[in-house]
């Protein structure tokens, strides 16, 4: 479905607001659980209002053969899309952002930003902030991401270092001010001056702090992890490697209590370390992000991330000395990668990408899993596991041509 038509229904739908009660009857249904089939969904209000083999008589049903229900994709740590950057700072960027996600089953994400100018950083986080607090076209924006600034010149991967900082109290409360204190997560490295004192600053105030683009040793790390750091940011990529000598932050995050996001793109991670990870970590412990940039969903050619000028062949985007520059990946393709390449049973490969993310905010009582009383956020994926329709509060957002016309009806 085209952006007018999608803009169209999400209008009519707004009006209506949705209070009247439907079922949804898919081929499978992912709970937290089990894949349930032959069951009914039923959706009253914006929330699941039960999941049953027994539906109630007169409520109306939208069949939904050979598609498979799952909950709405959260994706922690996104740039951009389609052209469009966090770093724009506008609106109408985050707007095209939240309807390209959606179209890839997300129902929500953090809009996270890059290495740039003090200044622009700042109108970024205000312009996140006031888009968190805004209604979206698509899918959701959550809050912030602070992917940038405080650094490590030896892992700066795409970051341009120039613009380095020292991470002060003073710094993050104008980041969380500028932010409408919609601020989630600050990405940082453990071992620059003032780090060690500003994460348990950071975790009083709310916001999450995740290691990355550093050079930190294991015992910098534990410590960092000690002090209320919670994991690493895109995992083995921009930090320390594994040494058996010295495991770096790469083996602390991976054997310590903490989070690691992981990009299954096949590119940043090779198949064998995504079995590695998955076999050393609790399920609910990695995150699926895409890290995506703003030439997801457009041709090879010259884009700029940053303040860097990025190279994108073959759908891989690297910087002119051959770094990773983000990705152009997709959430529910990076599931079905680590379904495919690790060997993840994909109902369990989804909840990384909803679940696990959605407990990392503290936002799992109402969002991220298939359960009543939760949210009516979902995902509608076809036998190739595409994505068909996704739903936020239980209003469509995305929706392919063949299914648009039943729900512009009952919706």
């Amino acid at each position: 479905m085209n952006n007018a038509m999608n803009d169209a229904m999400n209008d009519a739908m707004n009006d209506a607001k949705n209070t009247h009660p439907v079922y949804l009857k898919p081929q499978t249904i992912f709970t937290e659980t089990a894949a349930l089939c032959g069951h009914y969904l039923g959706i009253e209000g914006g929330r699941i209002s039960e999941i049953t083999a027994a539906p109630t008589s007169g409520v109306p049903v939208i069949e939904l053969p050979g598609i498979t229900l799952v909950p709405g994709l959260i994706d922690l740590h996104i740039h951009g899309r389609e052209g469009c950057d966090v770093m724009d700072a506008t609106p109408e960027a985050l707007q095209t952002i939240s309807r390209s996600v959606a179209q890839h089953g997300v129902t929500g994400f953090l809009a996270t930003t890059v290495t740039s100018s003090w200044e622009e950083t700042l109108a970024a986080m205000d312009n996140l902030g006031r888009s968190a607090l805004a209604p979206q076209p698509g899918a959701r924006v959550l809050g912030g991401y602070s992917e940038g600034l405080f650094f490590a010149s030896e892992h700066k991967g795409a970051h341009n270092d120039h613009y380095f900082l020292t991470p002060t109290r003073e710094r993050m409360d104008a980041l969380l001010e500028a932010s409408h204190q919609q601020l989630k997560v600050v990405a940082l490295a453990p071992e620059v001056d003032g780090a060690m004192e500003i994460i348990p600053y950071l975790q009083q105030r709310g916001v999450k702090v995740m290691l990355g683009h550093t050079n930190a040793t294991y015992a910098q790390t534990c410590a960092a992890l000690d002090a209320g750091a919670c994991g690493g940011v895109h995992v083995f990529n921009g930090m320390r490697g594994i040494h058996h000598r010295e495991p770096g932050c790469t083996g602390a995050v991976l054997v310590q209590d903490a989070n690691v996001e992981v990009i299954a793109d096949g590119v940043h991670l090779h198949p064998a370390i995504l079995q590695m990870i998955c076999k050393l970590k609790d399920p609910a412990r990695v995150t699926l992000i895409s890290d995506c940039i703003n030439a997801g969903g457009l041709a090879d050619g010259r884009y700029q991330l940053g303040k860097m000028d990025i190279n994108l062949e073959a759908g891989v985007a690297r910087t002119d000395s051959g770094s990773l520059a983000g990705s152009t990946l997709t959430l529910e393709r990076a599931a079905a990668n680590l379904h495919k390449l690790a060997g993840i049973e994909w109902r369990e490969a989804l909840h990384m990408a909803s679940l696990s993310p959605a407990k990392f905010l503290g936002i799992d009582d109402y969002t991220g899993s298939i359960a009543p009383g939760k949210n009516a956020d979902l995902a509608l994926l076809n036998a190739n596991g595409e994505v068909e329709a996704t739903f936020v509060a239980g209003k469509p957002v995305f929706c392919c041509d063949t299914l648009a016309p039943f729900l512009a009806e009952l919706f």
